[in-house]
C-alpha cells in the first residue's frame, strides 16, 4: 500500500469540518460543490464535475504556472484539458494543509499541492505539455503551494478557477514505485468518498 492513500483518501477531512461548521446555505452549496469537483476530477468523471447541476454553460479557467498561463474558455476546451490529464495519467493528486475562505462570489484559498505526473510533464509548467509517460518507471511526484480563487454564481455553480503556483515551492522527487498511485487505484479510493452523503 502507498504510505500517501491515506491522505489521498481524506483530503477534504479539514473542509468537511468547514462545511459542517457553516451555516450560510450558499456557502454550503459552494463548498460541496468544491470537494465533489476535486473527488470526480481525480476519479476522471470530469463529464460529472462539467454537468449542469455544477458547472455554468460557460465556464473559465486561468491557470498560471512556472511563468506561463494557460487559459481554457468555454466547455469545450476546459473538457479537452480534463481528458488530455486523462490521457497522460495525471489526474492522481492531492491537497493538503489546506485554507479555504467562502463568500458569496466563491472562495479563494491556498494548499500544498501533490501530484503524480509522467516525466515528460516536468517542464516550467506541468500543464503546458500533457503529454502521457512511457510506463509506471517514468512518474514523478511534484509537491507545490498553489493559491487559487473558484468563482460561483448565486446559485452556486461554478464559473471558473484561477490558480497561482507558487514557483519557489515546488519539489520534484522520484518516488518508490510502491507508493505511486495509480489512476485505477485512486477510482477505488475515493469511490466511497464520493457516495458520502455530507449533511
Amino acid at each position: 500500500m502507498s504510505r500517501y492513500e491515506n491522505e489521498f483518501t481524506h483530503q477534504f477531512a479539514s473542509l468537511e469540518k468547514q462545511i459542517a461548521n457553516t451555516e450560510n446555505p450558499l456557502h454550503r452549496k459552494i463548498l460541496k460543490n468544491y470537494r465533489m469537483h476535486g473527488l470526480l476530477e481525480v476519479s476522471g468523471r470530469y463529464k460529472e464535475l462539467l454537468a449542469p447541476d455544477m458547472t455554468v454553460e460557460h465556464p473559465h479557467y486561468r491557470i498560471h504556472e512556472g511563468g506561463k498561463s494557460i487559459i481554457l474558455d468555454g466547455m469545450d476546451q476546459v473538457a479537452d484539458f480534463y481528458q488530455s490529464l486523462i490521457d497522460a495519467k495525471a489526474t492522481v493528486m492531492w491537497v493538503r494543509e489546506q485554507n479555504i475562505a467562502v463568500n458569496d462570489n466563491g472562495f479563494a484559498g491556498e494548499a500544498v499541492f501533490c501530484q503524480f505526473v509522467p516525466s515528460t510533464m516536468l517542464g516550467e509548467s506541468v500543464f503546458d505539455s500533457v503529454e502521457a509517460g512511457d510506463d509506471s518507471d517514468d512518474i514523478y511526484l511534484i509537491k507545490r503551494t498553489l493559491a487559487f480563487v473558484w468563482l460561483y454564481n448565486e446559485e452556486g455553480l461554478l464559473i471558473g478557477e484561477h490558480v497561482y503556483e507558487d514557483h519557489a515551492s515546488k519539489e520534484i522527487t522520484k518516488p518508490d514505485p510502491a507508493d505511486i498511485i495509480t489512476p485505477e487505484r485512486a477510482i477505488e479510493l475515493l469511490a466511497p468518498e464520493i457516495a458520502k452523503e455530507l449533511p
